[in-house]
Parts: structure tokens; sequence; C-alpha cells
């Protein structure tokens, strides 16, 4: 598709330039057009019509392979959704009938690996609202999102204690979006504290605390922590663009970020949330 595009396009160029010159020859050397001011009006429509039609070129064709790519993942994420559905509801119904310890455990983890399913499932729904430019911003609970987030995170980090100090807080901002970012904070407290197992997750006044005991940092490096690839351990799994997306949804939603950290003592990550 894209290599009949490049030839298209670029014989569509090549002829509306030789017929640029053409043109102009024709007016300047055959009609002999003295009007300078006529002659740039002729140019400036003959260009106009090129760049349209070069435009349309260019773009239908990518206009409708996205719209497509966008019916398909939306029919795709309507049909996930059934069985994912159908799965929880019927080990929900096998863990009230099962007494067993080894079958529970066997259906904690199958339970686990749906809730993970759903979170992919949620993220796809969120990127194509993302792309279609759809307003996601809603009304909810920050407090109870954060008490889901961590619940939902105590299954990949089982050895972490959270320990949780949350005020009731309503907030209006994009729920699935905030959701990642919490995950990533929460997650770079847990992957910088190879030594500790406690994480503190405050919230009150608005603001969001989450405060890791790990090996902390330094001034030059917060100063760098939010630049896209930059990690203060290169040992660490991971690919260092998570703090950029974190500054960058927050400056999107007018959130306040702020990061204290001292090294070999910890990092409290900050988020300050408007009043509404």
């Amino acid at each position: 598709m894209f290599r009949n595009l490049r030839i298209t396009i670029f014989i569509f160029y090549f002829l509306s330039i030789s017929a640029f010159l053409a043109t102009l020859h024709y007016l300047l050397a055959i009609v002999e057009v003295q009007n300078v001011f006529l002659i740039a009006v002729v140019m400036t429509c003959f260009s106009a019509l090129g760049g349209i039609f070069i435009s349309k070129l260019s773009v239908d064709p990518l206009e409708e392979h996205v719209t497509n790519l966008q019916n398909l993942s939306k029919e795709t994420l309507h049909e996930l959704n059934l069985p994912i559905s159908t799965i929880m509801t019927n080990l929900n119904m096998l863990k009230k009938k099962t007494a067993d310890e080894k079958d529970l455990k066997r259906l904690k983890r199958i339970d686990t690996a749906c809730l993970m399913l759903q979170e992919r499932y949620n993220e796809l729904d969120y990127m194509i609202k993302k792309q279609t430019f759809y307003e996601v911003k809603e009304e909810f609970m920050l407090d109870e999102l954060v008490s889901f987030r961590v619940g939902f995170l105590k299954h990949i980090y089982p050895h972490m204690e959270f320990n949780l100090n949350l005020e009731k807080t309503k907030i209006i901002s994009d729920k699935t979006g905030l959701s990642k970012v919490i995950d990533n904070i929460i997650d770079n407290a847990v992957k910088y504290s190879p030594n500790s197992n406690s994480c503190d997750i405050t919230l009150n006044d608005h603001t969001l605390r989450i405060k890791d005991f790990g090996c902390g940092m330094d001034e030059v490096e917060i100063i760098r922590i939010y630049d896209n690839f930059y990690q203060s351990n290169d040992t660490m799994r991971g690919f260092g663009i998570g703090l950029g997306m974190v500054k960058r949804f927050c400056d999107s939603q007018k959130i306040q970020l702020n990061i204290k950290s001292k090294l070999n003592i910890g990092t409290t990550v900050l988020l300050k949330f408007k009043d509404n």
C-alpha cells in the first residue's frame, strides 16, 4: 500500500513541477506577459491546486487506513469483553463452591490472570478513546482508585507492605490515565527499594504522596529523571520512560508533580490535585 502511495505521489509531484515550469515558460517566453502580478496570481493558483491534490493523495489513503484500524480495534475490543466477563462470572461461582485449599490457590491464580487481562482491555479502550480525541475525564473518588490499584499491585508484589492512609477525595480527571500513573510510581517505588518491603501511601488535602525507603537519588539525578530513557540504575528492568510519561500526563491534567528524594534514604512523589 505505502509503496504504491509513494510512487503515485512522486509521479504527481514530478508532473506538477513540470507543468508549473511549462506554464511559467509559456507566460514569459511565448505569450510574453509583462504583468508580474498576473503571473504571480496564476502561479499561486496553480501551486495551490497542486498542493491540494498532493495532500489528498497523501492523507486520504492514510485516513482510510487509520479509520479501518480503529474500527477493527473497536470491534475486537467489544468481542473481548464477553469472554472476560464469562470467565470472571464462572470463576466467582467456582470459588464459592470450592473448599479445597489447593484448588482455591489455582482459582486465585486464574483470578489474577483475569484481572490482568481486564487491565489490558481497559488500556486498549483508553487508547482508542484518546486517539479519537474522546474526552475521557470523569468524576470519581481518588481514595477508592488508589485502594483498587494497590490491591491489584499486591498480586504482583506480594512481598511489599503498602501502608495506606487515605482521606476521601473526589476529583475530576482521566481515571484510566491516572491509574497508569499511580501504577508507574508504585512500580518505581518497589523497583528502587531492593532492601525494603515497605511503601507509605497517603492522601489528604487533595495531595497524594507515595513514599518509598529505597536507594533514593541525589540532586543531579532528580534533574534528569523526566528525560526519556534515563534510568538511575542501568541494571534495573524497564525502558526509563515511566516518569517522562507521568510528567506529561500531570501537565495535561493540571496536576502538580513534585519529587523529593535523598540518597540512601528514599523518595517521595507528590501529586497535588485541584480542588473541585
